[in-house]
Parts: C-alpha cells; structure tokens; sequence
C-alpha cells in the first residue's frame, strides 16, 4: 500500500480540529487506529502510511499535521529514523512514539531522536486520545511502564562536569519534563505558576541551547543532567 488513506472532515472549523498522521505497516492496527480517531470529535486523520517512506512523500509541507503517531518497527527506514527525519523537516509538528517495544534503548533512542512522547499499544484508547491532546499542547505523554524505565534510567546516570549552570529548580523542573509532566502539571508539582514555568523553560533552553521541549529532554537524558 503505497498510497496514504485520505480523509477530511468536511465542515468545521480547522483550528478546532487536531490533524493527525499514522504510521503504521499493520494494516488492521491501521485502520482501527484511524476509525478512533476519525470518531472522536476534534480529531481528524489526515493521513495513513504503512512506511516512513510514503509518509515522507505524502505529506505536504504547506499542509502539515499537528501530530505524527509513528509505530518504531516498520519495514524500511525504522520509526525511530523517521522521527528524527520528521523533527528535522517538520520541527512544530508533536511526534509520538506507539510500539510494542519498552526496552531502554528504543525509548532512549527514540527520544533522542525528538520523540514528544512514548506509548506502548496497550494504552486504552480514552488514555490514547488525551496523550494526543497533551502532545499538541506541549506536553510529553508516556505509558506508565515507560516513565518508570525513564526515572530508572536517571537514577543509574552518573552527574558529569557539563551543568550549563542549570539552577536547583530549573533541574527540577527538568526532571519532571522527562517524567512526562507538561507546564500545568509542573508547574502543580512545583507549586509555581505556568507563567513562571514558562519563565523557566526559556532559560533552559538558552542554557541548552535548544528549541523545543523534547529537544531539552533529549539532551538532558543524552549528557545525564538531572
């Protein structure tokens, strides 16, 4: 299958609506993932491949989604590959992990990669559709499984000389990102306001010298900061 499954949503407002890519080979996952999404309001499927290949064809850069769900093991070029050609051709675009796979190497290859977040495809769909929301919002969702393999993986790094002079509380914050927290929730954790959240994260990514949240985390898990 080498054409992507086209839909549109006809009437509504565009900005209303999250506009979401699958990736994914088997084809029956496929289509139930789409059927799911297409049936949930405020959702809309706006593109199915069965390869990053024809993914990479397919989408349009004067049309792109908000969100890419990407399974890892694909025929071809890996999900984990694609993410990271997707981070780089499309850098606003969430991009979800969706896999059978929690070992520490794909999740930290993933993220490294510029994964927004990681779902095992036990996640229940109600679980499913509001990880999609918090990714466009910014957030990082994770499977509970995955975030405990995430703090395991912290606790077992070593502290390195390089701290980019990360305050106590930008650290904090930090680790709470990689948790899969996104800024409400940090900022509940922390018991600071969003403002002062965002205040933050602007400060570390200037320290860091990146982009984006999942840009952070990446380096963060990459050079063991937190």
């Amino acid at each position: 299958m080498s054409n992507p499954i086209q839909t549109t949503s006809g009437q509504g407002s565009r900005d209303a609506v999250i506009r979401i890519v699958l990736i994914e080979d088997q084809r029956d996952v496929r289509e139930g993932l789409r059927m799911l999404i297409n049936g949930s309001p405020g959702f809309e499927c706006v593109g199915a491949y069965r390869s990053v290949e024809t993914a990479l064809d397919g989408i349009q850069s004067d049309d792109t989604p908000d969100l890419i769900l990407t399974d890892i093991g694909l025929p071809g070029l890996s999900g984990i590959e694609g993410i990271k050609l997707f981070r780089e051709r499309l850098p606003q675009t969430a991009i979800l992990a969706l896999t059978v796979y929690e070992n520490n190497d794909k999740i930290f290859n993933a993220l490294c990669a510029g994964a927004t977040g990681y779902l095992l495809k036990n996640t229940p769909p109600a679980r499913l559709l509001e990880a999609l929301k918090e990714a466009v919002a910014g957030g990082s969702p994770m499977s509970p499984e995955v975030a405990r393999r995430v703090v395991s993986l912290f606790r077992d790094f070593q502290p390195v000389s390089a701290s980019y002079d990360l305050t106590p509380q930008e650290r904090q914050l930090m680790k709470l990102l990689v948790e899969g927290h996104h800024k409400k929730t940090a900022a509940d954790a922390m018991g600071i306001s969003f403002h002062t959240v965002s205040f933050h994260l602007r400060h570390i990514y200037e320290k860091l010298q990146v982009h984006s949240k999942s840009e952070a985390v990446a380096k963060a898990l990459r050079e063991h900061l937190v």
